[in-house]
């Protein structure tokens, strides 16, 4: 297959990819205002408009030059440009563009702020939140993720991540979880040793959310290939199963354990 014909097939790769992951935040949206309190809705869905807003430009400005330093913008004073790889280069390696890969990697740094929301809904004011979101996406995010697909020390030595288990996930799970320990439980969450029920504010949108984020997810994971071939396809096919699988055991144990399953169970 001629150079030009991979290259312009990758890009393509990650450009569609990054589109479905972009529609990740529709997808979180969705889950959370389904799933808070009535008086609470339009807040989270505010939370989740604005981090993907600040991510956008605080990883174009400041995170992706962490991440890939030496290989990613040149910021003479403020404003950033592109560093212009050689593009005859990149076909002849059967690589891709490398703003394409830019955008592709923005929805990553911006799902890992998605989880922080998602885990602090109804904990937290809006500012304080922004806050961290400034600077989870501008530095925290960019430096461990420059640990490994950066070319950083893990990535030295041998540590494998192929679609961001560790990097995106369990770094926006670690950050979530600071936050919960920090602020606590939900007021009114748990008394005198029981669990109060807080019922979500609408159903069907946690079900749109999930669908959403369940198609949001190939192109996480099938992206995360980096070329458009059969490893990609694989990576969907097993994404799709796993979601699958997760939703059908956990309704599994909630019907052994409480006698039924419920809808915010086949969500989760």
């Amino acid at each position: 297959v001629p150079g030009e014909v991979v290259f312009v097939l990758n890009t393509l790769l990650f450009l569609i990819s990054g589109i479905l992951v972009f529609f990740m935040a529709a997808g979180f949206a969705m889950l959370e205002a389904g799933l808070v309190r009535n008086k609470n809705v339009a807040m989270q869905l505010t939370k989740n408009i604005a981090l993907f807003a600040l991510a956008a430009i605080l990883y174009w400005l400041v995170g992706y030059n962490i991440m890939y330093p030496g290989d990613a913008w040149i910021i003479p004073g403020v404003f950033g440009t592109f560093a212009t790889k050689d593009i005859k280069t990149a076909i002849d390696a059967g690589g891709y563009s490398n703003a394409a890969d830019f955008f592709f990697q923005l929805m990553f740094c911006a799902a890992t702020a998605s989880i922080v929301s998602g885990v602090l809904a109804e904990r937290i004011k809006l500012w304080p939140f922004l806050i961290f979101t400034l600077i989870l996406t501008a530095f925290i995010y960019p430096l461990q993720a420059s640990w490994k697909w950066g070319g950083g020390f893990l990535d030295e030595m041998g540590f494998l991540d192929f679609a961001g288990s560790t990097v995106v996930h369990s770094v926006g799970g670690w950050a979530a979880l600071a936050g919960a320990l920090i602020l606590g439980p939900r007021l009114g969450k748990y008394k005198d040793g029981r669990v109060n029920p807080m019922p979500g504010s609408n159903l069907p949108l946690a079900t749109l959310g999930t669908f959403i984020l369940w198609l949001g997810w190939f192109g996480f994971n099938g992206g995360s290939q980096l070329a458009a071939d059969g490893g990609a396809a694989m990576a969907i096919t097993v994404t799709h199963l796993s979601a699958a699988a997760g939703s059908l055991t956990w309704a599994l144990w909630e019907r052994i354990k409480f006698g039924r399953f419920t809808l915010v169970g086949l969500v989760t």
